[in-house]
């Protein structure tokens, strides 16, 4: 049924519990006639129309409107706003059966937008829970969907959540389809901050993919459009990209600059959140680009690890803070906190994407070797490479390969770190 027909069932439901024929509801402003037609679902009644009817009635204009009372309304509200707090709140799993309860009960049907609310909300807390493949699907869903169309805003927030839930599951084919279907159509859209998230996400899927040239001419675009725009969201988004591209291209000094920008302009303007998760991903660039000072990267990534766990950050956020503090730890020569850090690592592996759980099986055969226990180690780089296998081939596994061999070599094992060094060639090409 459409809206106008729900609208009718539902007044011509309410007239039959009074006990009124249309001809009695309709007197004297109506007739007969036209109560039959919006009845019928063939006429829709103007507002003030709606209003007479609700107060012949003697029911909620909400009611005949949307299917719930005001007080079930005000419920409904109540209950989308506590599934938000707690997704702030970094209380992702309350978050998620929240929304779900609140999707199944039904309450919701004649609500569109509501709905869509819901739905969405749902989404991203699954995503943060890191449930990606059932991320997938709900955000799908809400693309395919006809209940309710989606704003132009909501269409990209969805395709931007969309793009990195692909990109982390590794399926980077997709991951740069979605945002490209957007933004190199025939008439490209103009920049707002909502599409430079998307460009954002495409640049870290041209990267994830290997592409470096394409994503040096995008990062480049996005800077151009960021300064256009001039808001300090696209602009921290924009020297971000930068920074990653130079990081990956090898030039270290561009890197450091391009993420301190990001970093100053997120820390005058962005919120606490986001900031967090900025200074995290600032902290690793500088271990990779800076490790002779990782005591002030590893302070840093202290406080972000307490931001973190105070927000509605992923698990995934959290696994990654994890690991730089053991990166950090090792950098120090200090494997025993390492290895303290890994357990909490250990803890979020379940659910968590193959090349993730990979990394973290690595690192953890890394610290092992640094421990001396050769066995121990072997078995973890035996179960990581056993998760490299079954992720795509794409510069992240690359690198993945390439840890592998070093730590296999270290620990007396050259067949297998001859055999990772083959790996991490093919993986970007060679």
């Amino acid at each position: 049924m459409t809206g106008q027909d729900l609208v009718g069932q539902r007044i011509k439901t309410v007239r039959r519990q009074r006990g009124f024929s249309q001809a009695q509801l309709a007197h004297p402003e109506l007739s007969d006639s036209y109560v039959s037609l919006i009845e019928s679902g063939k006429r829709t009644p103007t507002p003030a129309v709606l209003e007479l009817l609700a107060e012949k009635l003697d029911c909620s204009l909400t009611y005949l409107i949307n299917g719930v009372t005001a007080e079930q309304m005000q419920e409904i509200e109540l209950a989308l706003s506590y599934a938000q707090l707690a997704m702030d709140n970094g209380e992702v799993v309350e978050a998620r059966t929240r929304y779900a309860e609140l999707l199944a009960d039904g309450g919701l049907a004649g609500l569109p937008q509501l709905r869509q609310d819901a739905e969405y909300g749902l989404a991203l807390s699954t995503e943060a829970c890191g449930d990606l493949e059932q991320a997938i699907v709900l955000l799908n869903g809400l693309r395919e969907s006809d209940e309710a169309a989606l704003s132009p805003e909501r269409h990209v927030a969805v395709a931007v959540a969309l793009s990195r839930c692909y990109r982390e599951s590794g399926d980077l084919a997709r991951a740069v389809h979605v945002p490209e279907e957007i933004l190199t159509g025939a008439v490209r859209p103009a920049w707002t901050d909502g599409l430079m998230r998307l460009g954002g996400q495409l640049l870290a899927a041209y990267i994830e993919r290997g592409d470096l040239l394409r994503a040096r001419h995008f990062s480049v675009e996005m800077i151009a459009a960021a300064e256009l725009l001039a808001s300090p969201q696209a602009l921290t988004l924009a020297h971000w990209g930068a920074a990653i591209v130079a990081v990956e291209s090898g030039h270290a000094d561009e890197a450091v600059t391009q993420a301190e920008r990001a970093l100053a302009i997120q820390s005058e303007y962005g919120d606490a959140r986001r900031l967090a998760r900025l200074r995290g991903d600032y902290a690793q660039v500088l271990l990779i680009v800076r490790p002779m000072e990782a005591e002030a990267w590893r302070d840093v990534l202290l406080k972000v690890e307490r931001e973190l766990a105070e927000s509605s950050a992923s698990s995934i956020d959290k696994m990654r803070c994890a690991m730089n503090l053991v990166r950090a730890e090792l950098l120090l020569a200090q494997p025993e906190r390492a290895e303290e850090r890994m357990r909490f690592v250990c803890d979020l592996l379940d659910g968590m994407p193959k090349a993730m759980q990979a990394e973290a099986r690595l690192l953890h055969g890394e610290t092992l070797a640094e421990l001396g226990l050769q066995e121990q180690a072997s078995q973890e780089l035996l179960a990581g490479t056993e998760c490299l296998e079954q992720a795509p081939e794409t510069r992240f596994t690359a690198h993945a390969w390439l840890t592998a061999a070093r730590v296999l070599e270290r620990i007396d094992e050259p067949d297998r770190s001859v055999e990772a060094y083959r790996r991490a060639l093919a993986g970007v090409g060679l």
